[in-house]
C-alpha cells in the first residue's frame, strides 16, 4: 500500500520540480510512512510513498524497468501476483525483485492497457514511458483505491488524496455547489466527481492516456450482475461459496508483514475470520469497535466470535468524547462531506491498529452488496411486488425489514405500509430501488443555495450505461450500490481512507471478482426469504457459533448529531455562528440556522433520521471548508504534512545527471 502524486507539464518542469513533488508527497505520508521516492524528467514529476508490505528492502518506488524506459508509482496490492509473475516469465519478462509492483509494471509492457482485466488486487497507478512520452493512469474495478486528478496553470496534477494539491504553487479549491448537492442526495460523490470545483476522479475500472497533449479516458471493465445460475443443490452451492471464499482469503493473506481482521461481530467479518484461523499457522489477531453507549456496541457479539475461533482479540472503545475529538481529523483524510458519523470510529480503531504493529487487515466489506444482504434489495423486491400482494403479506414483509429499526416497529406499520404505496410506482428512470433513501437526501440538498436537480448527475450516469435498463429492479439496486455508497463512502470515507491516515492497509476478499461471480450464480435461487445471505450462513454452518449465523443483520452505526451538542467541540462554532455560516457561500444560512437551532435544543427522539443526517452533512462541509478553502490548518486537528524517508530519486531531466539511485 502507497500514495502516489505528480505533475504533467506541457513546458519542461522546473528546478522548483524536487521541491514541488516532495512537498505534494508530505501531505499524503501517512499513506506510506515507511518510505518514499520521486521521478523527474523534461515533463513530468512523479512519486510515491510506501507502506512496504511485500518485499519490504526490494519495492522501492518509483520503479523502473531494466532499461530504464518504463516507471512506475503503484499505490495498493496485486493478489494474484505469484501466478501473473510465473507466466510474463514464460513470456521471457525480466525480474529483480519480488515486488507486485514490478509485476505489474511488467505486466503493463508486456499487455498495455489489457492487463488491467488479469489483475486481481486493489490499486491505483501512474506508468510512465520516458521514449512515447505516455503518462498512463489506472484505477481498480471497484474503485478501492483513490485517484483524483485537476488542472491548474498548465499543469495536470494527479494524487491519491486531494490534499497533495495544496502543495503545488498557486493551487486552491473551492466547494463546488451543484457537486455537494448531488453528494447530499445520493450521499456519496458520483464516481468520476468530488466535492471540489475542477477536481475530478478517474473512475473506478478506467484508465487515462496522456500523450503528446492528448487524453483518452477508457473504462476497461464494466460491473457484470449476471451469471449462468448454479446447477447443483444447495449444499453443493454452499461448498461452492465457502471454497471460492476461502481462496479469496488465502490470496489476501500473501504478505510479508502479520495480517489482522477486522471483527464487527456480524455476519461477513466472521466468515473472513474464520477462513483466516484455517489458512494461518499462527495466531490471528482480531481488532474491533465498541462503544460506551449500549445502543450502537456490538463487543459481545465480537467476543463470542473471537473465543470461538480462539483470536487474539482487541477493541477500542469509543465515547462521545473520543467521536467528538477525532471528528477533525477524519473529516481531513476523508476529504468529502458525510452523512454520518460512523467513520470517526475506524479511524480511531486503525489508529489502534497501527499501535498494535498490524499494518494490513482483512474485512468483510463488498459481501451485503454481493449477496444481497442489504434490507433495501428486500424493500425493493416488496415495493415492486407491493400491488401483487394482499393487506396481509404487506405488513408481514415490512415487518421483517429493519428489526433493528425502532420506526420500523409495530407502532408504525400502517404509516410505512402509505410510503411504501406511495412510492411502488417509479419516479425517477432508473432509480426505483433507491428512491425512499435519496428522500433523506433531497432533504439535506435544502441546506443548498444551488440545489436544483440534484439528482441530474446520477440519471445521466444510468441512462448512459449499456444494458442498465434492462436489469431487473433488484439488480439496479445492486449496481447502484457498487457505483455509489460502497466505493464513494464504505470503501473510502469508512474504509481506506480512516485506515491510511494511520498507514493501515484493508483487504476484502468479497470483492473477489471469482466471489462475485459466485454470488451472482446462487443470489436468489436458494433464498427463501426468510433471513438474508441465506447460502452464507448454509456454508459456515457448524463453523459458527449458533447465536452468530441466527443473528440479524445489524447495521454498523454511531452516535450522530447528538453527540456534537453534548459535547460541544470548539469547531462547532462554525454551525453555530451565524457569521461563520454566512462565510459558506454555498449554504443557505436561513434553513442551516432552522436546522442547527432544532438539534441544538430538541430532544434526540424529535430529531429525525434526515435531519441528523443534514446535520452532519453541514457540520462535515463547514470543517471541509476551513480545512481545504481556508486552508486552517488549525481546524485540521493533524499534522498538514508528514516528514519523508525519502529513499529513491531519479532525475531523468536532459538539464540534470541522471542519477536513478536510491539512496
Amino acid at each position: 500500500m502507497c500514495g502516489l502524486a505528480g505533475f504533467l507539464s506541457a513546458t519542461a518542469v522546473s528546478d522548483a520540480a524536487p521541491g514541488v513533488i516532495t512537498s505534494m508527497l508530505s501531505m499524503i505520508g501517512h499513506r506510506g510512512p515507511d518510505e518514499a521516492g520521486y521521478y523527474l524528467d523534461d515533463g513530468l514529476a512523479m512519486g510515491a510513498v510506501r507502506l512496504a508490505i511485500v518485499d519490504l528492502e526490494a519495492g522501492t518506488q518509483p520503479m523502473a524497468d531494466p532499461s530504464g524506459r518504463y516507471w512506475i508509482c503503484f499505490n495498493g496490492e496485486l493478489y494474484n501476483h505469484v501466478e501473473l509473475r510465473d507466466e510474463l516469465r514464460r513470456l521471457g519478462r525480466p525480474f529483480r525483485t519480488r515486488s507486485d509492483t514490478e509485476v505489474v509494471l511488467q505486466a503493463w509492457i508486456q499487455w498495455g492497457a489489457g492487463c488491467l482485466t488479469r489483475f486481481n488486487g486493489a490499486f491505483a497507478l501512474s506508468i510512465r514511458d520516458a521514449v512515447t512520452g505516455e503518462l498512463f493512469l489506472a484505477r481498480d474495478r471497484h474503485g478501492k483505491r483513490p485517484l483524483f486528478y485537476t488542472e491548474h496553470d498548465g499543469h495536470f496534477l494527479f494524487a491519491s488524496e486531494m490534499k497533495a494539491f495544496r502543495a503545488f504553487p498557486g493551487f486552491r479549491f473551492q466547494l463546488d455547489a451543484r457537486e455537494l448537492a448531488s453528494t447530499f442526495a445520493v450521499w456519496t460523490p458520483l464516481p468520476d466527481r468530488s466535492p471540489f470545483t475542477g477536481v475530478r476522479q478517474l473512475p473506478m475500472g478506467s484508465w487515462l492516456s496522456i500523450r503528446d497533449g492528448r487524453r483518452t479516458l477508457r473504462a476497461y471493465e464494466e460491473l457484470v450482475l449476471e451469471a449462468p445460475a448454479f446447477a447443483g443443490t444447495e449444499a453443493e452451492a454452499a461448498a461452492f461459496v465457502r471454497e471460492t471464499l476461502r481462496t479469496s482469503v488465502s490470496l489476501r493473506l500473501r504478505s510479508d508483514v502479520p495480517v489482522g481482521v477486522y471483527l464487527s461481530g456480524g455476519l461477513d467479518s466472521s466468515i473472513v475470520t474464520k477462513l483466516a484461523t484455517d489458512l494461518c499457522q499462527g495466531e490471528v489477531r482480531t481488532f474491533s469497535v465498541a462503544f460506551d453507549d449500549r445502543t450502537f456496541d456490538e463487543s459481545g457479539s465480537q467476543r463470542l466470535v473471537a473465543g470461538h475461533l480462539g483470536t487474539r482479540h482487541s477493541a477500542v472503545t469509543v465515547t462521545a468524547a473520543d467521536l467528538a475529538a477525532a471528528f477533525p481529523s477524519a473529516v481531513y483524510h476523508a476529504e468529502v462531506p458525510a452523512f454520518r458519523t460512523a467513520f470517526v470510529p475506524m479511524y480511531l480503531l486503525s489508529r489502534h491498529v497501527r499501535d498494535a504493529g498490524i499494518k494490513t487487515v482483512l474485512s468483510g466489506e463488498g459481501a451485503d452488496e454481493a449477496f444481497l444482504g442489504y434490507s433495501l434489495f428486500r424493500e425493493t423486491m416488496l415495493r415492486a411486488a407491493w400491488h401483487d400482494l394482499s393487506d396481509d403479506e404487506r405488513r408481514t414483509r415490512i415487518a421483517g425489514l429493519h428489526p433493528e429499526l425502532a420506526h420500523f416497529g409495530p407502532a408504525h406499520r400502517a404509516q410505512l405500509a402509505g410510503l411504501f404505496q406511495q412510492f411502488a410506482t417509479e419516479r425517477l428512470p432508473g432509480l426505483f430501488s433507491h428512491e425512499l433513501r435519496y428522500q433523506n437526501g433531497k432533504f439535506a440538498t435544502r441546506l443548498l443555495k444551488d440545489r436544483d436537480e440534484p439528482f441530474a448527475g446520477l440519471l445521466a450516469l444510468v441512462r448512459d450505461t449499456p444494458g442498465y435498463a434492462e436489469l431487473s429492479p433488484v439488480r439496479k439496486a445492486q449496481w447502484l450500490e457498487y457505483k455509489t455508497l460502497l466505493p464513494g463512502y464504505l470503501l473510502s470515507t469508512q474504509g481506506e481512507r480512516m485506515g491510511l491516515a494511520h498507514g493501515v492497509e484493508n483487504r476484502c476478499p468479497f470483492l473477489d471478482p471469482a466471489v462475485l461471480r459466485a454470488a451472482a450464480s446462487v443470489n436468489l435461487r436458494y433464498d427463501d426469504g426468510a433471513q438474508e445471505k441465506a447460502i452464507l450462513r448454509k456454508a459456515f454452518h457448524g463453523e459458527l457459533p449458533e447465536q452468530s449465523l441466527a443473528r440479524p443483520k445489524q447495521p454498523y452505526r454511531a452516535p450522530g448529531s447528538t453527540v456534537f451538542r453534548d459535547q460541544r467541540p470548539d469547531y462547532l462554532e462554525l454551525v453555530l455562528s451565524d457569521a461563520e455560516l454566512a462565510g459558506l457561500d454555498c449554504v443557505d444560512p436561513v434553513f442551516a440556522r432552522k436546522l442547527v437551532d432544532k438539534v441544538m435544543t430538541v430532544p434526540s427522539a424529535e430529531i429525525s433520521t434526515k435531519e441528523d443526517q443534514a446535520f452532519v452533512y453541514l457540520l462535515t462541509t463547514a470543517v471541509l471548508n476551513q480545512q481545504f478553502v481556508m486552508n486552517r490548518e488549525s481546524y485540521m486537528g493533524t499534522p498538514p504534512a508528514s516528514e519523508l524517508n525519502l529513499r529513491t530519486v531519479a532525475d531523468r531531466r536532459r538539464a540534470a545527471q541522471p542519477t536513478g539511485v536510491a539512496r
